[in-house]
């Protein structure tokens, strides 16, 4: 299931060019160092094959696939029309202020540290503001402070933006905490767009739970963002979908993302189906490896004494408390050590990193290596 991290080194993966020419290990961007499922190879191979990738359709297999997915996975009906192509889940958060922002409100909420893309808006909508609230340590896990977020609310305020499960936090979240923000959606009646790329990648052998599941109102108020991409490690296919079970919603969702974005691909839309009808064995393999990964993780990071890194129940990011280094900038320092991670600052939170540990187990052991020379030689 695992390819060697040296063969991205020369590839072209983002990842590993940020480093190109160093000794640092790429610890950073949410993509794994997994090979893809057999399963996706074969069905990549077999369309390329074919010859011809002159335009596409949004195949039947793919919606019936995403039917049955939300069907076996989650325990949640999905209608065939729900579900609208994208090429990723960014554009969808974008389209989702858009339908605020000419519904006359300016201005969306979310829970920080969280990924940057909750964070910042497109400039095609001006004015257009992102106000974060926290997030507060209680009983050894990071939850929400629902009343800073309600509190955050006024009139200009259209959209709840949630990360679910939450990265850079690492949390899935129970029925009791999406009950809470649904409350605070239904009471102030603000669109939800809920991204949930990481729905499949959690570890604590707890269920998924889409927020529009919980009930009707949830279910009309909003837009979820899906994909295979992080699962299957195909981001760079550029394949996701948006299920959006209100046809009003649907309809205005429809007319602001008409002209802004293109077709999903070819190639990635056959990779998404193969992952959807063949790759759960696989799924559940990889579940295995990155529970012992955050685990090993967790332990060897916290016996430092000068970080502080939470369980993770889902995601394979691990989200590290690193103020007690007594360094300006973690992220800076830690790369100086040849480690490089993501910078709390950009996810709302200095002072914190954020590692990436869908890795072979070799690649993670020398990044804690280092880690633990890091925090030795800050001492």
């Amino acid at each position: 299931m695992l390819q060697s991290s040296d063969s991205r080194a020369h590839s072209d993966s983002d990842k590993w060019h940020k480093y190109s020419g160093t000794n640092i290990l790429p610890m950073w961007i949410a993509d794994t160092e997994f090979l893809a499922a057999p399963a996706i190879n074969d069905a990549l191979q077999s369309r390329i094959e074919h010859g011809v990738f002159g335009y596409g359709y949004t195949q039947p297999r793919f919606i019936n696939g995403i039917i049955h997915h939300c069907r076996s996975q989650y325990d949640w009906h999905v209608d065939a029309d729900w579900i609208i192509p994208l090429t990723g889940c960014v554009p969808g958060l974008n389209f989702s202020r858009a339908i605020a922002y000419l519904r006359g409100k300016k201005r969306a909420v979310t829970v920080e540290p969280v990924y940057p893309h909750l964070r910042k808006t497109s400039a095609i909508l001006p004015g257009y503001e992102n106000a974060g609230s926290p997030c507060i340590l209680e009983n050894g896990r990071w939850v929400p402070d629902f009343d800073a977020l309600e509190a955050n609310i006024n009139d200009e305020t259209g959209l709840l933006l949630l990360c679910h499960p939450h990265n850079p936090i690492g949390r899935a979240y129970t029925d009791t905490e999406l009950a809470r923000y649904h409350a605070i959606a239904k009471k102030y009646d603000l669109l939800v767009c809920s991204d949930e790329i990481h729905c499949d990648i959690v570890l604590n052998g707890t269920r998924h739970r889409p927020f529009a599941s919980l009930d009707d109102d949830a279910r009309d108020r909003t837009i979820t963002l899906m994909a295979m991409s992080k699962t299957y490690n195909i981001a760079g296919l550029s394949c996701a979908f948006a299920i959006i079970p209100n046809a009003t919603l649907r309809q205005e969702y429809r007319r602001v993302s008409a002209g802004m974005t293109g077709d999903v691909n070819v190639l990635g839309m056959t990779a998404s189906i193969a992952a959807l009808e063949h790759g759960e064995k696989w799924r559940r393999k990889m579940i295995t490896y990155l529970r012992e990964n955050a685990q090993l993780a967790e332990k060897r990071i916290n016996a430092t004494g000068k970080l502080h890194m939470t369980p993770v129940e889902a995601t394979f990011l691990a989200w590290i408390d690193a103020r007690g280094l007594g360094v300006d900038n973690p992220q800076r320092y830690f790369e100086e050590h040849g480690v490089g991670m993501n910078d709390g600052a950009d996810f709302g939170a200095p002072g914190f990193v954020r590692l990436n540990f869908g890795c072979p187990r070799e690649m993670l052991e020398e990044a804690l290596v280092r880690i633990e020379k890091a925090v030795a030689a800050a001492s």
